[in-house]
This record gives C-alpha cells, structure tokens and sequence, in this order.
C-alpha cells in the first residue's frame, strides 16, 4: 500500500486527503442523523441525502484508489462539493473563510485536472 501511495501523482492526494476529511465529517455527523431517525421518523430527507453521500464518498474513494477511468468524472463530482462551501464559510467566518473555500476548491480542480492526475485514472 505505501509503495501505492508513493506512486500516486500529487493532484491524487489531494483528492484523497479531500475525500477521507469529507468521510470524516461525515462519521463524526452521523450519530446526529441517527439520533434524529430514531427520534422523529426511521426515514427523514436529511438522512436519505446524508446516506446517499456517504455510499458516494465510499465508492468514489475507492474507485479513485483502483485507478478506474470512471473515478475521475465521480471524483470531479466530489470537488464539486467545495462550491456551497464558499458562501457557507463567508457568512459563517467572513472573508478569510471565503478564501479558505476558495483555496481549497482551486487546488482540487486544479489538481484533478493535471496531465499526471489524469493519467492515474488508466485502468477500465
């Protein structure tokens, strides 16, 4: 696995460090997702959306770590989710959060778009 992870182009890791912080969040959440099915109803729209995520997260990171082509339009997809960000972090921590946001979603598409990222994605 290290001998993976030392082959693994720059803009790959990125990613991956993106998506296991965002598989993180999510665990660190759940409880509270858990805590509202038990307590309301056992399906609830939040828990649905925030279930549908989680199964993304996981096979897109696993897909990404298998070098399939298809990993790359699903992790792009994934990057995609630092947009909302920008407007969450500006109202909530003001300019610094916005640039933060921004920083970050420069660097995963920036990183996902290089020749040598794209390349990793060669198996079918």
């Amino acid at each position: 696995m290290l001998a993976h992870w030392r082959g693994m182009p720059a803009g790959i890791r990125v990613f991956v460090v993106y998506a296991l912080a965002l598989l993180a969040i999510v665990g660190l959440t759940l409880p509270l997702i858990v805590e509202q099915a038990v307590g309301a109803m056992p399906i609830t729209p939040l828990g649905v959306v925030w279930m549908l995520l989680l199964a993304y997260l996981v096979f897109t990171l696993t897909l990404v770590l298998q070098r399939k082509q298809a990993a790359y339009l699903l992790s792009v997809g994934l990057a995609t989710l630092t947009i909302p960000l920008i407007p969450l972090l500006a109202l909530s921590m003001g300019i610094p959060g916005a640039i933060a946001a921004l920083i970050l979603a420069g660097a995963l598409f920036a990183s996902l778009r290089a020749t040598s990222a794209r390349r990793w994605f060669s198996e079918p």
